[in-house]
């Protein structure tokens, strides 16, 4: 289980740029307009071995100064109740601003880790500048520059430093953990209450909801594990921004607690940017995934919808296709034990462990005959193939130029993993290493 930390501060001041430098990935961040709220984005990031998840609070357009001061503070109390290290982020361009001050003002009474990021610094008369925040009162800060990384080595050092060492939580009877996940209204709460056979008490985004996520120990049909039931990710205007900052924290943390995923999605939705990001965040974190697509009996079929349906979802998340899709209808209770047997076995292969002596017996000659390219005039031969003593599958291999293997060969050997072992709904890593 990673740390959780969020990024805090007033519109326009870099926030995203750093956010997209750390999890080295282009999101694309949907820039409010006036009265509309961003959309939150989310991801893994690591430094010096530390992984911990991140989350871009965005910020809004002002409206009014006392609707923006209202809904900053409710943003700003999740992120500092949820998020065990902040990072405040001002702009040396603007200075110091009522917003920011207002930010402060909620930073200096809490007892985590707060690091006060001045962005825009990439030059000697900006870091002079700096030192105004000061003012802010939360003592020493450090000068970054988003857009070309300057001094995020040193803010990183002193963020990994601070964070927790957080322990692995004992599961419950040690029992497999599998989280139901997704965007609101896709279904998620009906499946479980199907699954159990009764109505009981599952959270949701409406105000007032119970924040934690609630574990259903599940024991039938030879199958028992526990299911995890989240609060959907919203991204409409409309939703509130503090339910929707909630609902992705808890996403984040039923995601990296969980051994697979159950990602439901809505039929008659598709799979959208939203439930794209989900399953991006369940392969970041190395979960097993099965993919549930609901209210399949909303969808007017002919012989290829199942197909067409199927080949859409396949091509938005290459390359990682090997992931079971499932159509389902909880509401007429259609294929929905085949569900939870596909995710045992999920879970099964996430699990699976290969002999050495098996793993060198299939993929030597299968490498002999396609050895890697050659690589500016050398040639990379690889000579021995182990499974490392993850939870999850990953493999080593052991040449004598692991520089020069690049990354379709990589994507190459595990197709080729895949073909002689079922990894079906894996993510699996490929390492080269030094012999």
């Amino acid at each position: 289980m990673s740390n959780i930390v969020a990024i805090v501060g007033r519109p326009n001041v870099g926030k995203s740029t750093f956010f997209n430098r750390l999890i080295q990935r282009r999101e694309a961040i949907v820039d409010a307009v006036s009265g509309v709220t961003r959309d939150r984005h989310y991801g893994k990031s690591d430094w010096n071995g530390k992984e911990f998840s991140l989350i871009d609070t965005g910020g809004y357009v002002k409206g009014s100064d006392d609707i923006f001061e209202a809904e900053i503070d409710k943003q700003v109390e999740l992120a500092i109740d949820e998020a065990d290290a902040i990072i405040f982020m001002v702009d040396v361009e603007t200075g110091v601003t009522g917003m920011d001050e207002d930010v402060a003002r909620l930073l200096r009474k809490v007892d985590k880790p707060v690091f006060l990021a001045v962005n825009k610094v990439d030059n000697g008369k900006r870091a002079e500048d700096a030192v105004e925040f000061y003012a802010l009162g939360l003592g020493e800060y450090y000068t970054i520059a988003s857009i070309n990384g300057s001094g995020t080595g040193d803010l990183l050092d002193a963020l990994v430093e601070a964070l927790p060492e957080k322990e692995e939580e004992e599961e419950l009877d040690e029992l497999p953990r599998f989280a139901v996940v997704g965007r609101p209204n896709a279904g998620k709460s009906s499946f479980i209450n199907a699954l159990i056979g009764e109505d009981r008490y599952i959270v949701t985004d409406i105000a007032g909801t119970t924040r934690d996520a609630i574990d259903t120990k599940y024991n039938r049909f030879g199958f028992e594990f526990n299911l995890v039931d989240t609060a959907g990710i919203r991204r409409k205007s409309k939703v509130k921004e503090d339910l929707e900052f909630y609902s992705v924290m808890r996403s984040v943390r039923a995601i990296e607690h969980c051994d697979v995923c159950m990602l439901v999605l809505d039929a008659t939705r598709g799979f959208d940017g939203q439930v794209q990001n989900i399953f991006w965040l369940a392969e970041r974190n190395r979960k097993g995934i099965v993919i549930l697509v609901n209210k399949w009996d909303l969808i007017e079929k002919d012989t290829m919808t199942t197909r067409d349906f199927e080949k859409r979802i396949r091509k938005e998340i290459e390359p990682f296709t090997d992931v079971p899709i499932i159509f389902i209808s909880v509401l007429n209770k259609q294929r929905i034990f085949k569900a939870i047997e596909t995710a045992v076995e999920v879970y099964k292969n996430r699990s699976k462990k290969i002999k050495t002596s098996k793993l060198n017996e299939v993929l030597l000659p299968i490498i002999e005959n396609y050895p890697p390219p050659a690589y500016k005039g050398k040639f990379v031969k690889i000579k021995y193939i182990m499974q490392l003593p993850t939870p999850q599958p990953q493999f080593a291999f052991f040449c004598n130029l692991p520089q020069y293997v690049r990354d379709p060969y990589k994507r190459y050997l595990e197709n080729k993993l895949r073909e002689h072992f079922n990894f079906n709904g894996v993510p699996i890593s490929v390492y080269m290493r030094k012999k």
